[in-house]
């Protein structure tokens, strides 16, 4: 089984499709999803490879993500129709599996899974999710640094953590919201809650973690 492709061949193509600040959150993104997959059992190199490809179609046009995901078969809804951009994820998926040959599913849905989430996302997509937020480029602000710290003692209290926060911007801008990040909140928020010590790297209770 191919577990992924080169990295240069990927860096290769990312050089020419997205602009150099959008590398740099690629790498950190990569480094990081592999850092947290190698804290928490996982597997790294899988978790570097889908870091390394999360972004392939960030920056197609509207049109295109419409038509590849039309092309796909994926469930279209309002939200999605009238911004296309949030499908970047699903079609960067297609491109790692068709442009580079990726057929592992485990990378493939941690791509697919990096901006909206999913219930029942594996500990892999979880940290994928993750590292998309947090990686060093992201900044340096109060909130950050308390979900870096929560990343690193359970996976479930950082994804519902990450999607509070992206809600709390997404009301604060007035931007509409997609189902499936609420969706994902509220599956993490129970992960985290009735299941304590999946993915817990520490010793602490939920609340000791997220207080």
């Amino acid at each position: 089984m191919t577990l992924a492709p080169t990295r240069e061949n990927v860096l290769g193509w990312l050089s020419h499709r997205v602009p150099a600040a959008r590398i740099t959150h690629i790498l950190g993104v990569e480094q990081t999803a592999g850092d947290l997959a190698r804290h928490y059992g996982l597997d790294e190199a899988k978790a570097r490879s889908a870091g390394l490809m999360h972004d392939a179609a960030k920056y197609f046009k509207p049109q295109l993500l419409l038509q590849m995901a039309q092309k796909e078969g994926l469930e279209l809804d309002s939200v999605l129709e009238a911004h296309p951009h949030l499908l970047h994820a699903d079609a960067s998926a297609i491109v790692a599996r068709d442009e580079f040959g990726v057929v592992d599913r485990e990378i493939l849905d941690a791509i697919a899974n990096h901006t909206l989430g999913r219930p029942n996302m594996s500990q892999l997509s979880c940290a994928v999710f993750i590292a998309d937020a947090i990686e060093p480029s992201r900044g340096n602000t109060p909130e950050l640094a308390a979900l870096r710290e929560t990343s690193w003692q359970n996976l479930y209290a950082a994804v519902w953590q990450a999607s509070d926060y992206s809600l709390k911007y997404l009301l604060e801008t007035r931007c509409y919201i997609h189902p499936r990040t609420i969706l994902t909140r509220n599956w993490a928020l129970s992960m985290a809650r009735e299941s304590p010590k999946i993915g817990n790297s520490t010793g602490k209770s939920i609340g000791q973690i997220t207080s």
